[in-house]
């Protein structure tokens, strides 16, 4: 009989309820989400909530765990004295964005990405083909193998010839160069709505989920406004939305040069928007409209869209606004490129955009 030893339950050895610091630090992190990473806003606001519901224990206090933030390296002052979170707590916004959409997707019943494409990679499927010159020894199918000698030349006269030979057929996992554009025009936190925060989180979510487990792909993050630019992945918590139009053609024209110095065949761009192109570029000045759908800034975006259609480029759009009107102009922009759209709501923008890019990291192999 192999003798047991009973010991006092341990915390934060078994995984149970977590400790005040992080308790508090999850709520940090939350704040500093919602903040854009203003680390002095994030704490004020930690402050207020801590004064009205007495959310720290009478040991200690926001100073305390401030000082504890400091010590672990998650906040650090700057060259004027201001706090400022560290990259370490950058890595640590895009864990917690990373774990949010996961966790969002277990409860939705989504995360399952069933492929119609078959071909030589690292998952077996249960299905079946004849065995080709080549194939890897491990994916023989030992049961069909028999059963197929078998019916062929039966018990008495039994026999194992080429044609016999099942494997399984398997899934194949492409590389995947992807550009994520984020609308930063100031309808992103008008008529009362935050839209910009769960662009954001979703920015740095899809990142974490590429560096962790497809390192052969690329992420490219695109910010557009009256211009384009490229964000970095350590400036990813601090997006904030500007008093900017809406330049949709330099956004794309921005991400396709981009993709075009990317060395993978699989190229793609998914846009993040709540609203129609107001503006672009026409001889070094910007032409601006924000009334209706212009048809001069309309067709250049369209253009854009066929150019990277002819480049293998994919756009999937993601409209996080419910306007029919603007809607349409999604439905030009998808047909133009032959692409895809999702209308999306702000809680399952996440879930949306993950599935999708691990539905397109599937090919066929021929």
């Amino acid at each position: 009989m192999i003798p047991y030893k009973y010991l006092q339950w341990d915390d934060k050895r078994h995984g149970g309820k977590p400790s005040s610091f992080e308790q508090l630090f999850d709520l940090f992190q939350q704040m500093l989400q919602f903040t854009a990473g203003d680390a002095t806003e994030a704490l004020n606001w930690l402050t207020q909530l801590d004064q009205k519901y007495n959310i720290t224990n009478s040991e200690s206090g926001i100073g305390d765990f401030i000082d504890e933030l400091k010590s672990r390296g998650f906040l650090r002052e700057d060259s004027r004295g201001l706090t400022q979170i560290t990259a370490k707590t950058e890595r640590s916004l895009r864990d917690r964005s990373l774990e949010e959409v996961f966790r969002q997707l277990r409860k939705s019943g989504r995360g399952q990405h069933p492929t119609p494409y078959q071909g030589l990679g690292d998952e077996r499927l249960p299905e079946t083909r004849p065995w080709r010159f080549g194939d890897d020894p491990h994916l023989l199918n030992v049961t069909d193998t028999l059963s197929n000698s078998y019916r062929r030349g039966g018990i008495d006269d039994w026999s194992l010839r080429e044609e016999d030979y099942a494997v399984h057929e398997t899934d194949h996992p492409s590389n995947q160069s992807t550009v994520l554009m984020i609308d930063l025009s100031h309808s992103m936190i008008l008529y009362g709505e935050d839209r910009i925060t769960p662009a954001r989180k979703t920015a740095m979510a899809l990142t974490e989920l590429i560096l962790r487990r497809y390192s052969k792909d690329t992420i490219d993050i695109v910010a557009f406004g009256d211009d384009a630019w490229e964000v970095s992945i350590k400036d990813l918590p601090y997006l904030q939305v500007g008093p900017y139009h809406t330049n949709t053609h330099a956004g794309l024209q921005r991400a396709r040069e981009i993709l075009r110095r990317r060395k993978n065949r699989n190229k793609q761009i998914f846009m993040i928007t709540d609203g129609k192109p107001s503006c672009h570029f026409e001889q070094g000045r910007l032409y601006k409209n924000v009334f209706g759908l212009d048809r001069k800034i309309v067709n250049k975006v369209l253009d854009e869209a066929v150019i990277c259609r002819r480049e293998g480029i994919i756009i999937t759009t993601f409209m996080i606004a419910h306007d029919p009107y603007l809607q349409g102009f999604v439905r030009q922009l998808t047909d133009a490129n032959h692409g895809r759209a999702y209308y999306a709501d702000l809680d399952n923008l996440g879930e949306f955009l993950f599935e999708d890019y691990v539905r397109n990291r599937r090919k066929r192999l021929h």
